[in-house]
C-alpha cells in the first residue's frame, strides 16, 4: 500500500494501477525492492510519472525499512513522515487504507470540495485535515476521502463543475454562479 500511494502521487488512478502491476509482477518484496535498480523501476512505473523521482523514492524507502522497521511498514504518523515521498496525506492513506487506523485522508479533492462546501476556511490541507478531524466522528475519517474523491472526480471537477448534478450544490459557495475562463455563466448551464 505504500508503494502504491507513492505512485498516486500528481497521477490518476489508473495510471497509479498501471505502474503498480508492473512493478509488483516483477518485485514482490520490500527486501527485492530494497535491493532493485533504479532506473529499471523508473522504467517499470513510468505509466505514474515523475519515475525517476518516484524509483529513487521506493528503492530508498524500502531499504530504510528493511535495515529500520524489519521489512515492515511503521504504524506511527511520525515516523512514517521521515520516509522519502511520505507526506500526511500519504501517511494517512497507509494507516487508513492498510493498517486500519483512523485518519483523515486530504488530497486536492478532500481539500477543494470541503472548502467549497463550507465545512472547512482552510488555507492548506494539513489545515483541512486538522478541521477535519476536530468536526467529523473518527469513525468516519476514513470515509471523507474516499466520498470526496469520487465527487471531485465525477461531479465537481475543478475546470468543468457540474454543479446541476450536484447533490451538495446548497451548501457550496459556488451553486449559484460558475466562473469559467473569466466568463460567468449561471448555473443552470453548468453541465
Amino acid at each position: 500500500m505504500l508503494i502504491s500511494t507513492i505512485l498516486s502521487q500528481r497521477t490518476k488512478d489508473n495510471n497509479t494501477r498501471k505502474a503498480s502491476d508492473n512493478l509488483f509482477r516483477e518485485y514482490d518484496s520490500i527486501e527485492e525492492l530494497a535491493e532493485a535498480d533504479t532506473d529499471t523501476v523508473a522504467a517499470l512505473i513510468r505509466p505514474a510519472g515523475f519515475p525517476q523521482q518516484k524509483a529513487k523514492a521506493i528503492v530508498e524507502c524500502c531499504k530504510i525499512l528493511k535495515d529500520h522497521h524489519d521489512s515492515k511498514v511503521p504504524e506511527d504518523t511520525r515516523t512514517l513522515l521521515t520516509l522519502p515521498m511520505v507526506g500526511r496525506k500519504t501517511a494517512a492513506c497507509v494507516q487508513a487504507y492498510a493498517m486500519g487506523i483512523p485518519a483523515v485522508c486530504v488530497d486536492t479533492h478532500v481539500h477543494r470540495i470541503s472548502n467549497l462546501i463550507g465545512l472547512v476556511n482552510t488555507k492548506d490541507p494539513a489545515g483541512t485535515e486538522m478541521e477535519l478531524m476536530r468536526i467529523t466522528p473518527k469513525e468516519r475519517w476514513i470515509d471523507i476521502n474516499k466520498y470526496f474523491v469520487r465527487h471531485g472526480q465525477t461531479v465537481c471537477l475543478p475546470n468543468h463543475p457540474r454543479c446541476g448534478k450536484c447533490s451538495v450544490r446548497s451548501m457550496c459557495d459556488h451553486s449559484e454562479m460558475i466562473i469559467r475562463k473569466g466568463t460567468v455563466f449561471h448555473n443552470s448551464l453548468a453541465r
